[in-house]
């Protein structure tokens, strides 16, 4: 269970970063709020990120991790690693250039990305100061994006798992240490990002080293290797970053709403990102490498039944969250965040959000077990078709329900562009003939629905008789969030036991791996 056990390697280290992010996510609510300074920074930050995971880690690390994957077993390690470095230097020299552009050109930047900043002078110039401090993160994190896709194809996947590691810790050190001497506590975070862009590029270079890959900096190179990486980078830049994009155009228009509504889907995609994270994210990253060498091996029934695991694996740890984060969203965003400068109007616009957001929770993990059947044959036009469609879908939603609805209203219209994505994206699949329901996923589906449906129903008998508690001290609070988390996963798991969805022995094994 090779592909297993390596989802549960990046599983892992995502749930620690995620643990780590909700505690830097609790100080930044708490000392920032849903206010001006706190709309500014999340839109500083999210700006280099939706750049990273679009062609860095979404399209330049489909492009690239096959053809890497493809030299290293054909031709061995020393021309994979020649062409990585091509890579390597393609990368940087295209990022800095974009970096110098948009460093000159960031307050017309954040016109556009931002256009309702410019009632607003003060957040407008605030905005544009902390996306300067940010925007240097797309070069170091891009970076470390390809030196992950390698140490991935090597079945190496602790150490570019770990990374978001440092991202939280230098965080939750910049607001607790940088705070009192910069203007703001939204400056302190912006020189976090920037600091930990730099030491997440320090600690994978090491990494590749001590693995003899070494990648060295060198002039551009414009050859066959390139001119096919590029031709694959370019209609996967959107087919890989569907999710991303959506929430861009999300952010966008939700400049336009009251105060705080960029802060409220912040904090609600945040705490989404949790099970996206740990599972979406580990699939997708296990699953690629894999599907690449087994259909170049002509292994086409490997690599149907690794699709139909990852989508088992993925369904059975996705759904009961999405049904948890429906039944309890609003005792969860009131225990994690609502104390001092989060108020409790605040938790409930972002209980809101999160409701809806988890209704999409399990489309937007399958997209990352889907989109690899197709860049694992080279095909990143076909994801790309499928994303312009989601595109216009969230776009159309988005302009019909941002005005009875108001931030709820733009996250409804992500949920409806996730699931139209991930209709086509396993529609167009099995016309293909790459993927087919085997009769164990169908079975265990159902399995994993019936314990959902248990789980949620215990979870909504605790809501009704835990009220005083949700709204108690902070110890009270803590210790009632804990029951939840323990109720939910020990009805869900006992439930999965009976009925067969998991047994206990596979998820026993599956924890030592």
């Amino acid at each position: 269970m090779v592909l297993l056990r390596s989802i549960a390697t990046v599983g892992g280290y995502t749930m620690l970063s995620r643990v780590l992010g909700f505690a830097r996510d609790i100080l930044v609510a708490a000392i920032l709020g849903a206010g001006p300074v706190a709309d500014a920074f999340f839109i500083a930050f999210k700006f280099p990120n939706v750049f990273r995971r679009l062609f860095a880690e979404g399209a330049f690390n489909a492009a690239f991790v096959p053809l890497f994957a493809g030299k290293y077993e054909g031709d061995g390690p020393e021309s994979a690693k020649a062409f990585a470095e091509k890579a390597f230097a393609f990368l940087f020299w295209i990022l800095l250039g974009l970096l110098i552009v948009m460093e000159l050109a960031m307050p017309w930047a954040m016109q556009l990305f931002a256009p309702g900043f410019m009632d607003e002078p003060e957040k407008f110039d605030l905005a544009v100061e902390l996306t300067r401090i940010t925007f240097p993160y797309l070069l170091f994190i891009s970076l470390v994006s390809l030196m992950a896709g390698v140490l991935n194809s090597l079945n190496k996947f602790a150490a570019a798992a770990a990374t978001p590691v440092l991202l939280n810790i230098c965080l939750i050190g910049a607001i607790l240490g940088l705070t009192p001497h910069l203007p703001s506590p939204g400056h302190a975070l912006a020189w976090g990002v920037f600091g930990a862009g730099i030491v997440q590029f320090i600690w994978l270079f090491w990494h590749c080293a001590k693995h003899n890959m070494t990648l060295k900096l060198r002039i551009m190179r414009w050859d066959t290797d390139v001119k096919l990486m590029v031709k694959r980078i370019i209609p996967g830049a959107l087919g890989a970053g569907i999710y991303q994009v959506n929430l861009l155009v999300d952010m966008m228009i939700a400049t336009l709403l009251p105060t705080g509504s960029i802060s409220y889907l912040f904090y609600a995609d945040r705490i989404n990102q949790l099970p996206l994270g740990v599972v979406g994210v580990a699939v997708g990253t296990a699953l690629l490498p894999m599907l690449s060498r087994q259909l170049r091996s002509g292994d086409e029934d490997g690599a149907m039944n690794s699709l139909n695991r990852a989508l088992e694996f993925s369904l059975f740890l996705t759904l009961p969250a999405a049904v948890a984060y429906m039944v309890i969203a609003d005792p969860i965003v009131s225990i994690l965040f609502e104390r001092k400068e989060f108020t409790a109007s605040d938790s409930q616009a972002t209980a809101a959000a999160l409701f809806v957001y988890a209704f999409g929770l399990p489309a937007y993990v399958l997209n990352k077990a889907l989109t690899p059947g197709f860049f694992a044959r080279g095909d990143t036009k076909t994801p790309m078709i499928i994303a312009g469609v989601c595109m216009v879908v969230n776009i159309v939603f988005n302009l019909i329900l941002m005005g009875p609805f108001l931030h709820v209203g733009l996250a409804m219209a992500t949920v409806i562009s996730a699931w139209t994505n991930t209709v086509l994206l396993a529609v167009v699949l099995g016309k293909r003939g790459y993927f087919k329901i085997d009769a164990r996923l169908k079975s265990r589906f159902w399995r994993i629905l019936l314990c959902c449906l248990v789980m949620g129903g215990l979870l909504y008998g605790m809501t009704l008789v835990s009220a005083d508690y949700i709204a108690g001290s902070l110890i009270e609070r803590i210790l009632t969030l804990s029951a939840f988390i323990a109720v939910g996963l020990v009805s869900y798991f006992v439930c999965g036991h009976i009925t067969g969805a998991a047994r206990l022995s596979e998820v026993k094994r599956l924890v030592k791996r």
